[in-house]
């Protein structure tokens, strides 16, 4: 097969698990070297393990200021470069809003709206500087309508949508692409606390995906010809009707 990433260098938060693991399998198996994001030393060395070579850790919690900046510079250190940058990281909270703890919603937004922001912008000046560079921003399909069951959710992905497209036209003119994957039900562990029973009945009605599907479009987005930008690309299971 051949190497459509062969001397890219991509860094993917929250890659140690769902879909930012399935992204970092398949941007190594097309030739990348791949940085895996995540605050959590167990599960950074069973990533790690689990993808093999090509694969490193790079310890960050990108929700503190002094940590995301750090992210840059260790990879440069590394690598010398970074050409892909997947801005993945994310959690979930759905349910009714007066049920909910304005303290988790807090925690949410910032992992899913301030992180994503403060990522992107400390990799920006590094690919402007190279004249060349893709974020991809791991957006929901929550982020192109509002999904009553999970407002607080559907802000945050609102939010990663405008900011993804305004960026994308800002720095167009440097060479770098800006595009959000927006998939609708994953099988994540964002979805780890439903029943077993309504998982395994999501899945067999077509409701629900798998990370790979979601990876195998991000590749697309990825190895386009550098005049094309995939502005948007919406995943939804054959039988998830919204």
């Amino acid at each position: 097969m051949a190497e459509k990433l062969a001397g890219k260098v991509a860094a993917v938060t929250g890659g140690a698990s769902g879909i930012g693991l399935e992204c970092a399998r398949i941007m190594l198996a097309n030739g990348a070297r791949v940085f895996i994001v995540d605050n959590n030393d167990e599960r950074l060395d069973k990533a790690v393990a689990d993808l093999g070579t090509g694969a490193s850790a790079l310890k960050v919690d990108i929700t503190n200021a002094a940590s995301t900046d750090t992210m840059l510079p260790r990879i440069l250190e590394e690598a010398g470069q970074l050409d892909i940058f997947h801005a993945n990281a994310g959690s979930y909270i759905g349910g009714d809003l007066v049920d909910g703890n304005a303290d988790a919603f807090d925690r949410m937004l910032n992992l899913n709206v301030n992180a994503v922001f403060r990522g992107v912008h400390a990799v920006l000046p590094h690919m402007i500087g190279r004249g060349t560079g893709d974020v991809i921003v791991t957006s929901s399909v929550a982020g192109h309508q509002a999904i009553p069951w999970e407002p607080v959710y559907t802000a945050s992905k609102h939010a990663v949508q405008a900011f993804t497209h305004a960026v994308r036209r800002q720095v167009a003119k440097h060479g770098v692409r800006v595009g959000a994957i927006a998939p609708g039900p994953v099988v994540t562990p964002l979805v780890q606390d439903w029943p077993a029973e309504n998982l395994k009945r999501a899945i067999e009605n077509g409701a629900l995906f798998q990370p790979v599907e979601v990876a195998e479009a991000v590749l697309f987005m990825l190895t386009r010809p550098r005049n094309t930008v995939v502005r948007d690309l919406v995943l939804l299971p054959q039988n998830f009707d919204i």
